[in-house]
């Protein structure tokens, strides 16, 4: 696995930068650049929209051309004028035209990147391709460690500016790491395969599955600090040990999910993790106390690394001959249903916190039964 050095060098500064900016975006709109409410809520709402537009057709294009280094180098190259113009700029309507351009072009490197592993690894190892995947899905959750600690520090001792030109700091070291690995082509075409229509269904319902799924995780992970301080009575720091800990137990959970999914089915790791997330949510929905919630993460981190770990393995192998369609639609399924989880979250303000505790388990039932209905089916001889 020494071959994933060079990746995993491109990996964690993607995954510190993207942890430094996005979890204070909007506190930077509000507080430096003065954005009205509406204003704020259209950001949010147009920026992500964007990016998963610019990342859809990349990631298109990146399987029809030999060009997925050069969409890395300049995903990054985009990244880092985007932030330094971040750093300097306070103009609303500047920044949203740098966020719907060169902001949503720089989120295709996750997706990109997680491409470049797969394809690289199929050629070198392809019975440790998945298993190399989750690797690098191992050092995006410490990179989201320690982040925004170190967030946290730069807005404290320089202000927004230094955390943007940190960004652009990193953002610039992917480029030259990207610059640094050989392009790998095209794969082989691929022939022709009666089941393609089968496919094409499993793909759609883990599409809708996982944007559920999803959905219903993030809408606890932003209503749990909210929860603990206004309805269980805790601190902002029960919040905040309760994540880290969280993300703490998902790394070793991770690997052992990616080295699992290298011999087991993926299909069916993704609904035992999505099983799981009903246990989560149903203990959040019961929790009367802030231990409960602790001790709840245990299942939120085995939900966390089955759904979002094996599922981006499970996308892949569901279009092998399309890394990059497959890769950027996972990572868009995350990107919907964050946008899915926000005005539930703003539901639950209006009708008690744990009630969004509810509305998750919906969308983990919907989403259950989604990829229950996309099952591969058997074939029967006749």
């Amino acid at each position: 696995m020494r071959s994933l050095l060079p990746l995993a060098a491109i990996c964690v500064p993607i995954g510190v930068s993207n942890a430094l900016t996005w979890p204070f975006l909007a506190l930077f709109l509000s507080d430096e650049v003065h954005a009205s409410s509406a204003a704020l809520g259209a950001f949010m709402l147009v920026s992500p929209l964007a990016g998963l537009a610019a990342s859809s057709w990349l990631g298109r294009l990146s399987d029809v051309r030999a060009m997925r280094r050069n969409i890395l180098v300049a995903g990054a190259l985009a990244g880092a004028t985007g932030s330094v113009l971040f750093a300097i700029v306070r103009d609303y309507w500047v920044l949203l035209a740098v966020s719907v351009t060169l902001v949503a072009i720089s989120s295709c490197l996750l997706a990109q990147m997680f491409a470049y592993t797969r394809q690289s690894l199929e050629r070198t190892n392809p019975a440790k391709a998945s298993f190399g995947v989750s690797i690098m899905r191992t050092l995006l959750s410490l990179a989201w460690v320690g982040g925004p600690p170190l967030a946290a520090l730069l807005l404290d001792r320089t202000g927004f500016e230094g955390l943007y030109f940190g960004a652009a700091a990193l953002f610039l070291v992917v480029a030259l790491m990207s610059a640094r690995m050989p392009e790998l082509g095209l794969r082989p075409p691929a022939e022709k395969d009666e089941s393609v229509g089968a496919v094409r269904r499993q793909i759609v319902f883990a599409a809708i599955g996982l944007v559920l799924l999803q959905g219903g995780s993030a809408l606890g992970v932003n209503a749990m600090p909210l929860f603990v301080t206004n309805v269980l009575q805790g601190t902002t720091g029960d919040a905040g040990l309760i994540l880290g800990l969280c993300a703490a137990l998902e790394i070793p959970i991770i690997l052992w999910f990616g080295h699992l999914a290298t011999r087991s089915d993926q299909h069916l790791i993704v609904l035992i993790g999505g099983s799981v997330a009903l246990g989560y949510h149903t203990v959040m929905l019961l929790s009367g106390a802030v231990w409960h919630v602790a001790a709840g993460q245990v299942l939120s981190a085995v939900a966390i690394a089955a759904v979002m770990g094996v599922g981006l393995t499970y996308f892949q192998s569901l279009a092998p001959e399309r890394p990059g369609f497959a890769t950027t639609l996972y990572s868009n399924t995350l990107t919907v249903g964050v946008m899915l989880a926000g005005p539930l979250l703003g539901l639950a303000r209006e009708l008690g916190y744990r009630t969004a505790y509810s509305m998750s388990l919906g969308l983990v039932v919907l989403g259950l039964l989604s990829l229950f209905l996309g099952r591969p089916r058997r074939v029967t001889s006749a």
